[in-house]
Formats: structure tokens, sequence, C-alpha cells
């Protein structure tokens, strides 16, 4: 199994056993522990390989029990107790879990006193109105859970962000016209900057508070009215005193929550999560005899709230400098506040080039001198021209010598460049395929006349492990080859990363002085933020390119910022953030 097969299968115990009322400090257990496989970086199956199971409890959190856990799931791709656990819930349960309004505890109640294992069965329960009767329920509980059925039926469909964004901004757009609205922020993974969202969140800001916790009506109903007006609503969920659901047409849950404006910066802070950091701050804040909601930062149990209207105070209260969004997520921003070594992440005006695009000449949409203009229009200070190889025949790969006339074009547009007194260069390069039998798809005399060499898989993809790496660690080793591109080969919600082992192909690349990609194409976001911090620990440099087919297309790039600033790199992480249009300022060992 890989680390992520594993994290899902210890977050499955944790759900059947919080569905069996288990203790919960073992649910909690086995829940963190997905987390932190998760973020591993390195394989665990080869960690168990090479050094056996007591070796997984340097991990933080893991202990000898979860180890032989893990272990027996990389090794032998199940886990005896899961499968126990699978025998004492029917499938279909766990969706009940999943629908708003009922947590492991009134599921379980519902399984146990109606007989209701699947969503078919909970939505007929529910128009007959049996639910109702069961103790701890109602009617205003089962007409919630029937609305939130719809919702469970899609629990496992996420949005990519970049979608996501889309929809965000003409919803900021549509919200700044109501005057009740003084501040309106969007909060969740999507502030975070996950690569793809489940729902997303809005707080709006409408005004001083009343009364305690309490807000002016008619700045809520003004804020709930506009929002429901939202282009795209297929049906408003719920509306409550402070908050309101919608679903749009494609499916997407957004949730309003009304906030006073003493309570803004805290509402923010808490919505945003992760969860895991959220219960980090709650821990430290009892640590100083504080409490911390999304209310605000209150003294003791008292009401007294010493923050709260900005994530600043919410922090610095706490004694904690202002994280960024995307490294909430309790990985290591709590350990670099302590040491005073919080990176200032790289923004997109750091990026000075674009080393991955494609022409007209293979499957690009625009010519080589219109991808020039693009990138100049952008601000960028260099670009490589990177068509496909022969290999890939679908794009009209090139061959040696419609590359080589490529270039001499490239040659041109750089004396012309120069003529002009332009500070902006053009890098003759190439995407070459790595083989499915091994080896470059062009001869090495021809590569070694690149500026810059992408090597990447196209085809092949299906192929074991020991394959794919012994056709990646090849091209690593090629004394011609900049960049290994899209390292996994993942797309995101279509295809899973070929059988790629990342923590052996970063350390080729620390070794032979070689760089890899983070592209950042929506749908590909490969390397994920996981391993763009792994190749940050050794030393790996990582460029950000658009891959982009068409002028638009380079855009894109800061879908990969984003997903850099996730793994915590700073602009001196990312190659192309150097400067000059001089090739020797990428620092590449071609």
């Amino acid at each position: 199994m890989t680390n992520r097969e594993i994290a899902a299968a210890l977050d499955e115990v944790a759900d059947l056993l919080e569905f069996q009322a288990a203790n919960p400090f073992r649910v909690r257990a086995y829940r963190n522990g997905a987390r932190r496989v998760g973020d591993a970086s390195q394989s665990l199956l080869a960690v168990v390989e090479e050094s056996g199971p007591a070796a997984l409890t340097e991990i933080d959190g893991v202990g000898k029990d979860l180890a032989e856990k893990i272990a027996e799931l990389a090794t032998t791709g199940s886990l005896a107790m899961l499968d126990e656990l699978r025998e004492q819930v029917p499938p279909g349960v766990l969706k009940l879990m999943r629908v708003p309004g009922l947590g492991p505890k009134k599921a379980a109640a519902i399984h146990k006193e109606l007989g209701v294992a699947t969503l078919d069965q909970l939505k007929a329960a529910c128009e007959a109105e049996k639910v109702r009767g069961l103790k701890g329920f109602g009617k205003k509980t089962e007409e919630t859970i029937l609305a939130g059925i719809a919702h469970a039926e899609k629990a496992g469909e996420r949005t990519r962000w970049a979608d996501a964004d889309a929809v965000v901004g003409r919803l900021l757009q549509h919200m700044d016209g109501c005057p009740a609205i003084r501040r309106r922020e969007p909060a969740g993974s999507y502030r975070r900057g996950k690569e793809t969202v489940g729902d997303l969140d809005l707080l709006v800001d409408v005004g001083p508070e009343t009364g305690p916790r309490e807000m002016d009506p008619g700045a809520v109903a003004q804020a709930m009215d506009r929002f429901g007006d939202f282009e795209g609503v297929a049906e408003v969920i719920a509306r409550g005193d402070t908050k309101m659901s919608v679903r749009m047409d494609g499916g997407l849950q957004i949730d309003l929550r009304c906030v006073p404006t003493e309570s803004f910066g805290a509402a923010l802070q808490y919505f945003t999560g992760s969860k895991e950091h959220n219960v980090e701050m709650r821990g430290r804040a009892r640590v100083k005899g504080l409490k911390v909601s999304e209310w605000g930062v209150f003294k003791g149990e008292s009401d007294e709230r010493v923050a709260g209207e900005t994530e600043e105070e919410v922090y610095a209260a706490l004694g904690l400098p202002l994280f960024p969004p995307e490294l909430r997520e309790h990985r290591r921003e709590f350990e670099w506040a302590e040491e005073g070594e919080l990176p200032r992440l790289i923004e997109l005006g750091d990026l000075r080039g674009d080393l991955h695009m494609h022409t007209s000449a293979t499957d690009g949409k625009a010519t080589l001198r219109e991808m020039v203009a693009a990138a100049r229009e952008r601000g960028l200070e260099y670009i490589a021209i990177t068509d496909h190889s022969k290999r890939v025949t679908m794009a009209s790969g090139l061959d040696a010598a419609r590359l080589r006339e490529q270039w001499k074009e490239v040659d041109r547009v750089n004396e012309e460049l120069a003529v002009e007194g332009a500070e902006f260069r053009v890098l003759k390069g190439i995407e070459c395929d790595i083989l499915e039998s091994g080896g470059m798809d062009l001869d090495d005399d021809v590569l070694a006349e690149a500026d810059w060499v992408i090597a990447s898989l196209h085809y092949g993809q299906n192929q074991p492990r020991a394959k794919i790496m012994e056709r990646l660690l090849f091209a690593v080793e090629h004394p011609s080859v900049s960049i290994i591109a899209h390292p996994t080969g993942r797309l995101i919600g279509r295809r899973p990363p070929y059988e790629v082992a990342v923590d052996e192909l970063i350390a080729a690349a620390a070794e032979h002085g070689k760089l890899l990609e983070l592209n950042a194409n929506p749908m590909r976001l490969d390397l994920d933020d996981i391993h763009c911090a792994a190749a940050k620990e050794a030393g790996v440099p990582i460029v950000i390119s658009s891959d982009a087919h068409s002028p638009a297309g380079l855009d894109v790039l800061r879908y990969g910022v984003l997903q850099a600033r996730r793994a915590g790199l700073t602009r001196e992480d990312v190659a192309n953030c150097r400067g000059g249009a001089s090739w020797e300022a990428l620092g590449a060992s071609s």
C-alpha cells in the first residue's frame, strides 16, 4: 500500500470505531495516525522493508501498536482489524455519518432503532416521520437530515481549487453589493489552498454586537437575502439565525456565516482551520488561562474578550505570529514559530521565468513568438520552449530535424530581442519522453545542444514500480536532463499517480544535482505539497511551471505558487525565482 492508501484505511478504522462508540482516545489515535501517515514524504513501505515496523514509531504520534498496524497495511495491503470491523458494521452505514446533523451517536441510534443501513432507507424513514420519534431527535432534526441526504450522497466528491476559486470570485463580487456587510472573507480548506475542497465557507462582518454574541437581525437578514440571490443557487439547504447554506447547480455547497465585528478575526481563524491546527490553538490557550473559540479569545471561563476582531489579535493573544493560511495544517508551523523561523512564503511576483510550455509546433495553440509576447506581457524575464519529442505522436512530437529548426527560430528571436534591447531570453528546450523500454526519446547529441531538457513519462504509466523507477532514475542520471516534469503523473480526481517512489526520486535528484517540477496545471499540481516539502528538506530546487499550451495557459502559475506555499517554500527554494534572463542564473547542471 502507498502512504495515501494506508491513511485512508486508518481513517476508515477511526470511522468504524466511532460508529461503535469506542473510546474517543482510541478513535483519535487512529485519526491522528492517518493524518501523520498522509503527511509523510517517505514511503512507509520502504521504511518497514529497510528498518522494520519499530522504525515507524519515530513518526510523531505513532506508537508500537499503530506502527504494527501500519506495517501490516504497507506489506500485505490489508488489515485484519479493519476486516473484522467491516463485518460488524453494514457497508452503507458509514455514509449515514456524513449526513449534516447526524454524528456517530445519532447514526448508530437510527441504525439500531429503525434498522436503517442505507441513505435510501434513511430518506424513507424521514419521509415517513419515523426519525422524529426517536429519543434525542425531533421534527427540526428530521428535516435537517432529510435536506442533508443529497450532500451525503455526494460525500467524497471534491471540487478542484481552481474551479472553486472561480465560484468564490463571483460570490465575493456579488456579496459586495450588500450594504450591511463590512468585511467578507472565504475560509475553510479553500483559504488554506488545498488542491480540492469539499464545500465553501464565507464569513461576513455584519456590524458590532447588539448584545453578548448577538447581531442586528436586520443586517443578518440583508446578508442572507443577498446570498440567496447569488446566481447559480439551486436550493437553500438551511437558513438559521447566523448561518445559511445553499447548494449550487453543480452540487457545491456554500455556507454563509454572519459574525459581529468584534468576533470577525476569531471566526475567520476558527473556520479557516485546519481542525488539527485549531486543536493545538485551544491547547495553547488553556496553558495561558485563556479560551479561544469562533467568538474570540476570553479570559478563563469568563465573558471578558481579550481578542477577536482580527486574526493578528487572536494569534498575538497566544504569543504566536500570524500564520499564513496555507501553513495551518499542524505540520511544522508551530515548531517554526517557536524557533523564530516562520518562512516568508513564495509569492507569484517572485517568479522570474517559466520553463515548461508548448507551441503550435506540437500540441500548443500559439506560435513561439506569441508565447514570447505573452510571457513578456506578464513581466517574466525568460522562458523555455519545450515542445514534445517524437514519441508523443498524438501531439506531432518533434524529431531531431524539426527540433533543430525550432531552435534556429529561438536563436533568431533572441537576436531580435537583443537588438530591441529587451532584457528577455528564450531558452532552447524540449520535453523529451522517457521511453517505455528505457532510454530517452532523442539521441544524446541532440539533447546535449539544448539549454533545458525536461524528462517526462507519457506512456507506460501502468508499469510496475521497479520499471517506472528504472526509467525515472535513468533520466535523472542522464547528463543532459535538467528536470523531471510532473513526476507522479497524477490528474486530480481523474487519474491516480503511477507507481513511483517519490522519496527515492528526490534522493536521486539531490545526488545528481537535478531539479523537480511543480506542474501548476490545476489538474496536476504535481509534485504535491508533501513531496515539495520533502524536496526542500533534501535540498532539491523546485521549478514551478505552467505547462502552458496557449498564452492564457501561463496564468496557471498562481496555482503552482499556492501549492508551493502549502509546502512552506520560499523564493530561495524555487529555481525560477532566480533573476536575470541568463541561463547560468538558474544554476542548472546541464
